[in-house]
């Protein structure tokens, strides 16, 4: 599964580097918060000393850049108005995402007036990247939502929870959205039980995910349906004899939009992290014009393509005509009543600190 969670590399029309501004505004948004954050809690260091960064799910850019240029003038501002008698620390940053990220393309992009050395780090983020004690600060946006698998249950034919016909867990059975819900915290968990060790005593942890509402039900969120529209275009090609119809029902997508509860339920298993922060944001997007239409389809195929196309052995033409067809099926949601009865995302924001 990993090596087709990857976003889709290179700079071309179809790239996640060229679509990903939906991911961008979200980015935007969670600025303050990650600013105030680093205001109220970072504690600076010794003098002279490295600072060390981590992007965890950073992609090809150019989103990380942002995140990374926010971190580091908020350190610098702390340092310079809260220990000015101490040299401003050198900054390392480590881009880390699977082994299977276009690396080529994000050090290709690399702002050339950058105030930081960079490295990357492939592998997982489910288990440990960095040596003890190493990080001061380790920032993840927008990547915890992705699942390492789709549950095992929901893939056996035989199976009570076999998600015939549908792509996503939000319109299913309990049973479905139990199992999902049941990966998505063993996988957070995993997550969380590798930051203790690498992060410096005091280090900080700063996550923005997209989300539910309160305790919004999955079949109510805007994201789902998304998924459910391209399940639905899927489905037409089937029916028409373009693909098969056992693939399109044995694909689910191995993703799930958590509750800031749940994601804090996750946390509180970890005696050596503490929440020292929190907030929720209502993601900065719908699907309310044909603008809004065209936008969500690029960007959906930036980051299913590699993944659809692994599944289904799409070739370039039967992508074409999959996104083609998908702006059809959105658009028939946006005139439906239902969509005016969903919730839009929400973006949850946690700042989290490793204590001793």
């Amino acid at each position: 599964m990993e090596n087709s969670l990857s976003m889709n590399g290179g700079d071309g029309p179809n790239s996640y580097s060229k679509n990903s501004m939906v991911q961008k505004l979200a980015i935007d948004q969670s600025k303050i918060f990650i600013s105030e954050s680093i205001e109220e809690v970072l504690q600076p260091g010794k003098d002279s000393e490295v600072f060390s960064i981590a992007d965890l799910g950073c992609s090809v850019g150019p989103n990380t850049f942002l995140s990374v240029d926010t971190i580091i003038q908020a350190v610098q501002h702390k340092y310079k108005t809260r220990a000015p008698e101490l040299n401003m620390p050198e900054f390392h940053v480590f881009f880390n995402d699977l082994v299977s990220n276009d690396f080529n393309t994000l050090f290709k992009t690399l702002p050339l007036d950058r105030k930081y050395i960079a490295a990357g780090v492939p592998g997982s983020f489910h288990g440990r990247l960095f040596p003890e004690s190493s990080m001061n600060l380790m920032h993840s946006a927008y990547s915890l939502q992705w699942l390492t698998r789709v549950p095992k249950e929901v893939m056996k034919e035989d199976s009570p929870l076999w998600n015939e016909g549908r792509i996503s867990y939000a319109m299913s059975s309990s049973q479905v959205v139990e199992a999902f819900k049941a990966q998505f915290f063993r996988d957070i968990e995993a997550f969380f039980e590798a930051r203790p060790a690498e992060l410096a005593p005091g280090g900080l942890l700063v996550i923005s995910m997209p989300g539910r509402a309160g305790e919004t039900q999955p079949s109510k969120a805007i994201g789902a349906h998304f998924f459910e529209c391209l399940g639905d275009t899927l489905s037409d090609m089937a029916a028409e004899g373009l693909i098969s119809k056992r693939l399109v029902d044995s694909f689910n997508i191995p993703v799930f939009f958590p509750t800031a509860s749940e994601v804090k339920e996750a946390v509180s298993k970890f005696k050596h992290l503490s929440i020292e922060k929190d907030g929720n944001l209502c993601f900065p997007f719908c699907v309310d014009s044909q603008e809004h239409i065209q936008l969500s389809k690029v960007h959906v195929r930036a980051f299913l393509e590699v993944i659809l196309s692994t599944h289904f052995g799409f070739g370039p033409e039967l992508v074409d005509e999959l996104f083609n067809r998908y702006p059809e099926k959105l658009e028939k949601l946006m005139k439906t009543r239902l969509s005016t009865d969903l919730e839009r995302m929400s973006e949850v924001l946690l700042l989290v600190v490793r204590n001793d």
